[in-house]
């Protein structure tokens, strides 16, 4: 499962559908549109549920692995569904990395300072 933050609250929802939401809000990002996605929820007391964001280009979500004794939440219908259209809005907009790990470079030495 995963925890995603958002607009200073947060959800908890099965992995894969987090991963297929942020690929989502990404894609629209590009072509600066948005979407709004009903995902499903594992409430606090454990009772399933379903919860309504809007994203798009100004959406700052924050999505990291929670431990559960709980099933995943699985919604295969959704995931395909925003993978799809991900997938499709890419078409029309610039072209950056999918949702995922961005290694991070190094940091440069800055060598060229030192002579003043």
């Amino acid at each position: 499962m995963h925890k995603i933050h958002y607009a200073g609250d947060s959800i908890v929802t099965g992995s894969e559908i987090a991963r297929a939401l942020l690929d989502y809000a990404q894609a629209l990002s590009q072509v600066t549109a948005s979407a709004t996605v009903e995902v499903p929820t594992m409430e606090e007391d454990g009772e399933q549920g379903r919860v309504e964001l809007l994203i798009g280009p100004a959406s700052q979500l924050i999505a990291h692995e929670v431990r559960t004794d709980e099933a995943d939440l699985v919604d295969d219908e959704l995931v395909d569904r925003m993978t799809t259209e991900a997938t499709r809005l890419r078409q029309f907009g610039w072209h950056t990395p999918t949702a995922g790990v961005v290694p991070v470079e190094p940091k440069q030495e800055w060598t060229d300072l030192e002579d003043f």
